[in-house]
């Protein structure tokens, strides 16, 4: 089943191409956090995703060595619809996904858990989620932790958001800085022009008399 938009959607993409994550290099960071999320909750793949217009693009992976997928066939992009942790604890008898191709091919998707990641007004970027080939449950304790781990995903995303609105407001103002110093010396060199001019018409005066 194709995953329906959210109502929000035109706005939501507009929010989320600010963040200008979208095809960066992995990094650190987030790849400790994803490794944290699988290790806790005891999953073979876990995944930062972001669900883009017509994919879902993985900022970081682990498990699995596809970058993104579709997001008709995207679990992700169901998942960001929710407000909480979304679930599935059997993808073969959930009508939304058991003809999806990662469930009846690679990589066999049967198990799904995943919180929305969400800007601070509350637009839903992508997720935090944890895939297993087998059908089962999480533990309250994981499901806990999955949550305290996407918030720190949403803590690093706002973090590199910031970094990068800091870093084009230094180049402004250097960009700023650059042109008053050029400004500044046209002024000079018109201010010497004009004294020149008028020192040679004071000259002209005084032979004249």
């Amino acid at each position: 089943m194709k995953p329906p938009l959210p109502k929000n959607e035109a706005k939501r993409l507009s929010v989320l191409w600010q963040y200008d994550v979208l095809d960066t290099v992995p990094e650190e960071v987030f790849d400790d956090l994803t490794e944290l999320a699988a290790h806790i909750c005891e999953a073979p793949i876990a995944l930062i995703s972001l669900v883009d217009e017509n994919r879902q693009w993985f900022k970081s992976r682990v498990g699995i060595s596809a970058k993104e997928t579709s997001r008709d066939i995207s679990f992700c992009a169901h998942a960001i619809l929710q407000n909480g942790l979304f679930v599935i604890s059997d993808a073969t008898k959930d009508p939304r996904f058991r003809d999806n191709p990662s469930v009846t091919g690679a990589p066999k998707i049967r198990f799904y858990a995943g919180v929305p990641l969400k800007s601070p007004d509350g637009f839903a970027l992508g997720t935090l989620c944890v895939v297993d080939k087998k059908p089962r449950k999480l533990r309250n304790e994981q499901k806990r932790a999955l949550l305290v781990l996407a918030r720190h995903v949403e803590t690093q995303l706002e973090l590199r958001r910031h970094a990068k609105e800091l870093a084009e407001a230094r180049k402004h103002g250097d960009r700023q800085r650059a042109e008053l110093a050029r400004a500044q010396v046209e002024i000079v060199k018109l201010r010497q022009q004009i004294a020149g001019t008028s020192a040679k018409k004071t000259t002209r005066r005084k032979s004249g008399q």
